[in-house]
């Protein structure tokens, strides 16, 4: 098979993914990263309470498990640690260049490669493009009058600032969706008092997160092997479960709606006995239609005597405090902003220039779309990784990277059988792709009038999510259609 040079840009899960699995096809390749260490959002995000709410069981990676996990639902400096284990056990080092941004990539037609520069100055050039960079990486600041003016210490949670002690602080957190119900109970802990600034609520199932004790690994070393064959074992479960009961609240059945629904309710009554701090906490929009969080202490936490749920809006803040839409002015230490990320914009922090002049970040302006997820018309081989409409609202976004690497690997090979060098989808195949997903996401929860979230444009378009379960994305990324793409 011919070698192929790929640029990886991205060190997440995904970004090393790639390189593995180029690797080990006998492609060689170069992973551009901004930050200093790998791991993608599990570097970036280090809040107070940050973890993955995917068992870790079905979180890693399926083939390079792991057996040093202290916590069922593993913690955030655990994965990124866990990021750094497979780039020492599958060799990447040698080939990552770190703490210098991809800026830009631009595609050369009459050479059939790209040009990757950096913010560091620095150029590399590859046959293949390989874009991991994730959708939930670019922190969303809410645009509220006077923000700016505020003297105390604010940030957002997705960039915590490790300086600011909470110790004692009057503490205003704005937000209450995923990552909100993980910092909040830690904050509650060691803040004087805490304000929770809460826009909608969320329905919230329990976590039942368990501690994996020293005892209890040093049992599983003395035989790692079965250790290993019991996890995948249990991995498989959960998977199944995932997929086929999980994904019935998603596909908006009445079985899995009743059942979603009983669960959280009970969640919220067994660990809310305010019946008016419940009344706010019960969401008026169907389970599912937003992404449902998990958490065993988040509502506790909101009972605490020094936290405040708060459901009027932060219209404005001065230099002391925030004030709410009742007219209510509150003064703080410290505003933490728990507000997401940018989602539907898919502004990518690189310009990526393809065929024709066209930008992707313009082609993906209103309405992103690529065929499969992965690959974009008029952008030759270019391979997205967590593209438009891949995202899950029910099972674990590894399985999709693995699968979409495995594609990338494929669509490489029949490069090769069909002796081209570049290779993109025609845009009638891209449409036709889109076309089909989102006649499936009609059927789907988050197409639901009373559903407003993250998953959609403006306009109404599910760009977000994927439009069934993940066994029918595996079946549809199974092999490379070549009479799908324009070779060349």
């Amino acid at each position: 098979m011919a070698q192929k040079h790929a640029i990886i840009i991205g060190a997440g899960l995904g970004g090393l993914t790639a390189a593995i699995k180029l690797q080990e096809a006998g492609h060689t390749f170069e992973l551009l990263d901004r930050n200093p260490k790998v791991g993608g959002t599990w570097y970036e995000n280090t809040y107070p309470g940050v973890a993955c709410d995917v068992p870790v069981a079905l979180y890693q990676l399926s083939f390079a498990q792991s057996i040093n996990w202290t916590r069922a639902y593993p913690q955030g400096p655990e994965i990124q640690a866990y990021a750094e284990e497979i780039a020492d056990r599958y060799q990447l080092r040698p080939h990552m260049h770190m703490n210098d941004a991809a800026v830009s990539a631009e595609w050369d037609e009459k050479s059939k490669t790209w040009t990757v520069k950096t913010e560091g100055g620095k150029t590399f050039k590859g046959d293949v493009l390989v874009g991991a960079l994730g959708q939930l990486n670019r922190p969303s600041w809410p645009d509220i009058e006077g923000l700016e003016s505020f003297r105390g210490d604010k940030m957002h949670s997705a960039r915590w600032d490790h300086s600011v002690s909470l110790e004692g602080k009057r503490v205003g957190v704005v937000g209450s969706a995923a990552s909100a119900v993980q910092v909040i109970p830690e904050v509650a802990k060691i803040a004087s008092h805490l304000t929770v600034f809460q826009r909608t609520p969320n329905w919230v199932t329990p976590r039942r997160d368990v501690p994996i004790t020293p005892q209890e690994q040093a049992l599983m070393f003395t035989e790692p092997e079965t250790a290993m064959d019991l996890g995948q074992r249990n991995r498989q479960l959960i998977y199944d479960n995932a997929d086929h009961f999980f994904w019935k609240v998603f596909e908006w059945t009445e079985a899995g709606r009743e059942a979603y629904t009983t669960i959280a309710t009970n969640h919220l009554n067994e660990q809310v006995k305010d019946p008016e701090l419940r009344k706010k906490l019960t969401p008026d929009y169907p389970v599912g239609c937003r992404r449902i969080l998990i958490s065993d202490d988040y509502f506790p936490a909101l009972e605490r005597d020094n936290v405040e749920l708060v459901t009027e809006g932060v219209v404005s803040v001065n230099e002391t405090g925030a004030t709410t839409s009742d007219g209510m002015h509150r003064d703080f230490d410290v505003l933490i902003f728990a507000t997401g990320f940018e989602t539907t914009g898919w502004n990518w922090s690189v310009d990526v220039k393809g065929l024709k002049g066209k930008h992707l970040n313009e082609e993906w302006a209103d309405h992103p779309e690529a065929y499969a997820g992965i690959t974009v018309a008029d952008f030759p081989n270019l391979f997205i990784l967590y593209g438009p409409n891949t995202n899950l609202g029910h099972n674990s976004i590894t399985f999709m990277l693995e699968r979409q690497v495995e594609y990338m690997v494929k669509a490489l090979l029949t490069l090769d059988e069909k002796s081209a060098d570049a290779m993109m989808p025609k845009k009638s195949a891209q449409d036709r792709w889109n076309n089909e997903i989102q006649a499936q996401l009609q059927k789907t929860v988050w197409a639901d009038p009373a559903c407003n979230s993250w998953y959609k444009t403006e306009d109404g378009l599910i760009t977000q999510n994927w439009s069934s379960h993940t066994r029918d994305y595996a079946k549809a990324v199974a092999e490379v259609k070549a009479d799908d793409y324009e070779l060349a």
